[in-house]
């Protein structure tokens, strides 16, 4: 598994204010930075659907996103039994 390490850059109260990420990272998201407030049009939200899909730094960071909330989500919802 890569583990790829982000800075996070915060100011004085301790607000995230941006993030430095690694080469790797940047490129997936170049496109989208790059777009600037131009929305996507339907055939390109497609195609980054279709691309994530198949994104090993995409699904692990779900992974871990989905992981850090389970505990939340069962607390939420009524029990199981």
């Amino acid at each position: 598994m890569t583990v790829l390490k982000r800075q996070f850059i915060t100011d004085a109260e301790g607000n995230a204010v941006g993030v430095i990420l690694p080469v790797e990272e940047y490129r997936v998201v170049k496109e989208i930075l790059e777009a600037g407030d131009q929305p996507p049009n339907n055939a390109e939200k497609i195609a980054l659907m279709e691309r994530a899909a198949h994104d090993v730094l995409f699904l692990n960071d779900l992974h871990e996103t989905m992981g850090a909330f389970a505990e939340a989500d069962d607390e939420w919802w009524e029990p199981k039994g």
